[in-house]
């Protein structure tokens, strides 16, 4: 924890690491490192994203289905998680429970939502309304920064 309260996640304040949350942020998961609501504490949070999607990629476990993905924050309505993704793997068709941000942080991501195709590059997103059904497919290694507001 940085001092006056603000944690810091990326570059050398590094903690423990956690496991993001399933895609049904209702079901419960099987957890590689403590909940995020758990392990960040204090009234800001900082967080470098490059550092910590190679953080991510360099964990010991097997990526699942070619990706990996980590809970940043997880306060109240609002959820964070970080993915990394190799070339070709995929999130299938699934529906979050709040607005959705796919946010293209590198590489390319083609997201199918409802019947219409995108195609994110590094720095661009994609604004979901609350269950509109969508999957995610990386056309080449990326990285993405998920944010769910729930409710």
């Amino acid at each position: 924890m940085k001092p006056g309260g603000t944690a810091c996640l990326g570059g050398s304040q590094r903690r423990p690491r956690t496991i993001g949350l399933e895609m049904d942020m209702n079901q419960p998961d099987e957890r590689l490192r403590p909940h995020p609501s758990t392990r960040l504490g204090g009234p800001v949070v900082s967080l470098n994203f490059p550092d910590l999607a190679r953080a991510l990629r360099a964990e010991p476990h097997p990526a699942k289905s070619g990706h990996r993905q980590e809970g940043l924050v997880h306060r109240g309505p609002l959820r964070l998680l970080l993915f990394t993704f190799e070339p070709g793997s995929r999130l299938p068709e699934h529906r979050a429970p709040g607005h959705v941000v796919i946010h293209c942080l590198r590489g390319e991501l083609d997201v199918e939502a409802g019947p219409v195709h995108h195609r994110l590059s590094g720095g661009e997103a994609l604004v979901l309304e609350p269950d509109v059904p969508h999957s995610v497919e990386a056309a080449a290694e990326s990285e993405m920064l998920l944010t769910v507001c729930v409710g």
